[in-house]
């Protein structure tokens, strides 16, 4: 079975836009980026585009590279104290003289549409979610649209980020299933894949997922976004022969990465209806 994240997407925007043009809200999104990395550039772009589709006002903050941590905490406090503003979005990765940690915790919880605030982490740790991250999100969205019930299974998740691997953890934790987290320090790494039932790969290394590590019948979730040795897109899984193993396997493309923006349309206009009270 592949999981098409594509056709989900759409089919979440959709159901989010209706939901908009119903309530009278104005959602907006505000994303803030700083300097010129061509790849974050493509992904703001993306997140407008998709935000035009279903009627969620956008506005875009563009810094300098050069610009201090003062200066993004300036522009990210603006934009918390606009009302205007449902949801805020500061694209990653920042460049490397700006401190990242304070910047995510300068977010107001209450707009972290993003779900990166430690307030909004813990409380995703603590079972009780109100912003989760987008790429966890949109994954959990895909097993349940799928019929695939996480509860009770044995769960093994590639990767201890703070964007994906770790609330990915914490999201199949409170959906009942035995997790393990795996990293690049993992002893005897092949051996815990090959004992799970549902594999989640956010490495980035392309194709390292093989047919032989994995079990029959798993359900294989690929987010990695690479490119193999001929300058293909790929995700982390060796998905031609993964998949004849597999019962359900995400594509790359198409799989992940839509769900990710959908998700982000989901929370930002839950963060409008929270604003208004709803």
């Amino acid at each position: 079975m592949i999981l098409n994240g594509r056709e989900l997407s759409e089919k979440i925007q959709e159901s989010v836009k209706k939901e908009i043009a119903e309530s009278g809200l104005t959602p907006c999104l505000a994303t803030v980026i700083v300097g010129e990395d061509p790849a974050s550039q493509m992904y703001v772009r993306m997140k407008h585009r998709a935000c035009e589709n279903v009627g969620i006002k956008s506005a875009g903050v563009e810094l300098p590279a050069e610009s201090t941590t003062e200066e993004i905490l300036k522009a990210v406090s603006e934009l918390n104290a606009d009302p205007s503003v449902h949801g805020i979005l500061v694209q990653l990765p920042l460049p490397p003289h700006a401190d990242t940690e304070k910047v995510i915790e300068s977010v107001s919880p209450e707009k972290d549409v993003d779900g990166f605030h430690p307030y909004n982490l813990g409380r995703l740790f603590s079972g009780r979610p109100d912003f989760v991250p987008c790429t966890p999100g949109g994954i959990m969205t895909i097993l349940s649209e799928y019929g695939i019930n996480p509860e009770g299974k044995r769960a093994v998740v590639i990767g201890r980020s703070v964007d994906v691997g770790r609330p990915m953890a914490a999201l199949l934790i409170n959906a009942n299933a035995t997790v393990t987290v795996c990293h690049s320090r993992t002893e005897n790494l092949e051996d815990e894949i090959r004992n799970a039932d549902i594999v989640v790969s956010a490495i980035g290394r392309a194709k390292f997922i093989r047919e032989e590590m994995i079990r029959d019948g798993a359900v294989v979730i690929d987010v990695g976004i690479n490119q193999d040795g001929e300058g293909k897109l790929c995700g982390d899984v060796d998905f031609e022969n993964v998949e004849r193993k597999s019962s359900a396997i995400t594509p790359v493309p198409g799989g992940v990465g839509p769900m990710t923006i959908a998700t982000l349309m989901q929370n930002t206009l839950k963060s409008a209806k929270l604003h208004e009270g709803i």
